[in-house]
C-alpha cells in the first residue's frame, strides 16, 4: 500500500548549495509558497528531466560519485548511511539498484529490515541497526530504517502522542551522536501522490497479487484512506521534528524516474564530499581551559570510609545467601521478560575480577557473558564508540556482566587525551540514552564502581608483582596510571554526577576489604532484581 504527505506536506528539495527545482523544471513558472503554509512546499510541483538531459547528468554522476566514494574509502574518516523512505511504488528499490550501478559495490552494503526476527525481538529494538554499522570507508543503503519502525507504531496506534514526541527527541539525539561519530547520514524521503503511488502498484500486479518486477512495499497493511491518512500525519511530523543540522532530510519529488534518480545521486554526491572532507579524529583539538587551580575539587571516593570489612565468621553465610537469591531471581519465570547489565568499574587492582567470580557463580553459565574490555580494536575504532557495547546486549533473559564498558570514553579516554573534550563532553548524554533506551526495553542496568585507596592499590600491586601467577594482572600502564590518581579521581566523580540516573544509578563501593567489596556487590544486584 500507499502514501504521500499531499498537500499537507510537500518537499523543498535543497540539500546544501544545490536546488535542483532550479536546474531541472519544465511547465509554467511557479509563485513561491508563502511560508505560512507547512513546510516543504515545492515537491507538489512538477520535477522533470528529459531522457537526454538525464543520460547528461548520468555520466557526470557517475565518475564523480566514483571520485568521492574512493576518497572516502582510503581516508576512512567517515562511514555513509543512506536510508530510502517514503510511498511504496515511489521507487525505492529502483534507487537501490542504480545507486549500485554508480558505485563501486565492493564498499556498498544494502541493509534491509523487516518484521524482527526471534533474535532481534529478544533484544532492544536499535540492537539491530547497531550491530548492521558500517564501519568507516564504507556506504550502507538502508530499507526498513529506525524511520519505518517508528512511523509503522504510530499509526498503528502502538505509540501515542507522549510516546511519538519521546521517540523523535531520541532519534535526534541518536543521530546527532552519530553524526559526531563519524557516520554521515542521508535520510531521503520519496515523495508521491498517494493516488499515483496506488495506479503504479496497481500496474506492477497481476491478477493474483503476484509482481511483474521487483518493488520494495512496506506500507501494505494499511489499506484504508484513514490509515494512510495517520501515516501521513505522522511522517510530515517526523520529517519537520528530525530534520536537523545534522541529519537533515532530503525529500525527493519521484513521479519522473529520470529526475528521481539524478536527484538522489547528487544528494549522495554532497553527503560523500562532505564526508571525504571530515577531519580525522586525531586532529581534532584536545584543548581545554583548565579549571581554576586554586577552586576545591570534591572527590565521591574521598568521602568513602574505606575501613568498612566483613565479618569473617559469617562472610560464607552471607555470600552463599546472597548467591542463592541471585540464582532465584535470574531463574525466576518472571526474568524471561528482562534483561540484566552488570557494569564493574573502578580503581587498578580494586577486585573486580573476584567480584564477578561471585556473581558468576550464581548465574547459569549457559544465560550469562563476561566481556572484558580493552582498547578497543581497528575493527571498533571504524565504528562509532558505542557500537562494541550494542552488539554485545544480551538476549531478555539473560545476563551480561561488563569488567570496564563505555564509561572508558568519560575516563581513560578524558584523562590519557585519546578523546577531545568535546568527544568526552557529549558522552554523559549519549550514555544516559543509551542506558535509558535498555531500560525502557526491559533491561535492568546496574552500575558498580569499586573504589579503594592509593596505599590499598600499592600493596596490591606490589602483591602482584611478588606472585608468578597474579604478574600477567600487572602491566607498565597500571604503574603509569597511578601518577594520575588525582585525574582519575575527578574523572570519576564529574561520571557520577552525570550519569547516575534514576534508572541506572551508581552504586560505590568500599573495596579495601574485597570480602565487603563482594558482598556489597552481590546485595545490590539482589535488591534491584527484587524491587522489580
Amino acid at each position: 500500500m500507499t502514501f504521500g504527505l499531499g498537500n499537507r506536506c510537500s518537499i523543498l528539495l535543497s540539500y546544501g548549495t544545490r536546488d535542483w527545482t532550479d536546474i531541472y523544471h519544465s511547465g509554467p513558472v511557479w509563485k513561491v509558497p508563502s511560508l505560512d503554509r507547512p513546510m516543504f512546499q515545492s515537491a507538489a510541483l512538477p520535477h522533470v528531466m528529459t531522457r537526454d538531459d538525464f543520460a547528461a547528468v548520468e555520466a557526470r554522476l557517475r565518475e564523480q560519485l566514483l571520485d568521492a566514494q574512493f576518497e572516502v574509502a582510503e581516508k576512512k574518516n567517515a562511514a555513509v548511511l543512506v536510508t530510502i523512505n517514503g510511498s511504496d511504488g515511489a521507487g525505492k528499490g529502483e534507487i537501490v539498484n542504480r545507486l549500485y550501478d554508480w558505485l563501486d559495490d565492493h564498499l556498498v552494503g544494502t541493509l534491509s529490515y523487516g518484521r524482527p526476527t526471534d533474535e532481534e525481538r529478544a533484544r532492544p529494538g536499535a540492537w539491530r541497526y547497531w550491530r548492521d554499522m558500517p564501519a568507516k570507508g564504507r556506504i550502507g543503503l538502508v530499507l526498513g530504517s529506525w524511520h519505518h519502525r517508528a512511523l509503522r507504531n504510530r499509526a498503528l496506534g502502538r505509540l501515542d502522542r507522549a510516546a511519538y514526541d519521546d521517540v523523535l527527541e531520541n532519534m535526534i539525539r541518536v543521530e546527532e551522536m552519530l553524526r559526531n561519530e563519524g557516520v554521515h547520514l542521508l535520510k531521503i524521503w520519496l515523495h508521491m501522490d498517494d493516488a499515483d503511488a496506488r495506479r503504479r502498484l496497481k500496474k506492477l500486479r497481476e491478477a493474483n497479487g503476484s509482481l511483474r518486477r521487483p518493488a520494495v512495499i512496506e506500507w501494505d497493511e494499511f489499506d484504508s484512506a484513514r490509515a494512510r491518512g495517520r501515516l501521513a500525519d505522522a511522517a510530515m511530523e517526523m520529517v519537520e521534528r528530525t530534520s536537523t543540522g545534522a541529519a537533515p532530510w532530503a525529500v525527493v519529488p519521484a513521479a519522473d524516474p529520470h529526475y528521481r534518480d539524478a536527484a538522489v545521486g547528487d544528494l549522495l554526491l554532497q553527503t560523500l564530499i562532505r564526508a571525504a572532507a571530515a577531519a580525522p579524529p586525531a586532529a581534532r583539538t584536545l584543548a581545554m581551559a583548565e579549571p581554576m587551580r586554586d577552586l576545591p575539587k570534591p572527590s565521591l571516593a574521598s568521602a568513602l570510609d574505606l575501613s568498612l570489612t566483613a565479618d569473617r565468621a559469617t562472610y560464607g553465610a552471607e555470600l552463599a545467601a546472597l548467591q542463592r537469591r541471585l540464582t532465584e531471581a535470574t531463574t525466576a519465570r518472571s526474568f524471561r521478560r528482562k534483561g540484566l547489565v552488570i557494569v564493574f568499574e573502578g580503581n587498578d587492582a580494586a577486585g573486580k575480577g573476584g567480584a564477578i567470580r561471585r556473581v558468576r557463580e550464581a548465574l547459569d553459565p549457559r544465560r550469562f557473558r563476561v566481556h572484558g574490555v580493552a582498547a578497543p580494536t581497528d575493527e571498533e575504532r571504524a565504528r562509532p564508540y558505542l557500537w562494541r557495547f550494542w552488539r554485545n546486549i544480551p538476549r531478555r533473559g539473560d545476563v551480561g556482566i561488563f569488567d570496564r564498558s563505555w564509561y572508558g570514553r568519560v575516563l581513560v579516554e578524558r584523562v590519557e587525551g585519546y578523546a577531545a573534550p568535546d568527544e568526552w563532553m557529549r558522552a554523559y548524554q549519549e550514555i544516559n540514552d543509551f542506558e535509558r533506551e535498555l531500560h525502557e526495553n526491559g533491561y535492568m542496568v546496574v552500575k558498580l564502581w569499586l573504589a579503594i585507596s592509593p596505599q590499598e592499590q600499592l600493596a596490591r600491586f606490589q602483591d602482584r608483582e611478588a606472585k608468578p601467577f597474579k604478574r600477567y594482572k600487572l602491566t607498565p600502564d597500571d604503574w603509569r596510571n597511578r601518577e594520575k590518581w588525582a585525574l582519575y579521581e575527578t574523572a570519576m566523580t564529574e561520571m557520577i554526577d552525570r550519569t547516575s540516573s534514576r534508572h541506572a544509578p551508581w552504586t560505590l563501593v568500599e573495596a579495601n576489604d574485597k570480602k565487603f567489596a563482594r558482598l556489597k556487590t552481590l546485595r545490590t544486584i539482589v535488591e534491584r532484581l527484587e524491587s522489580q
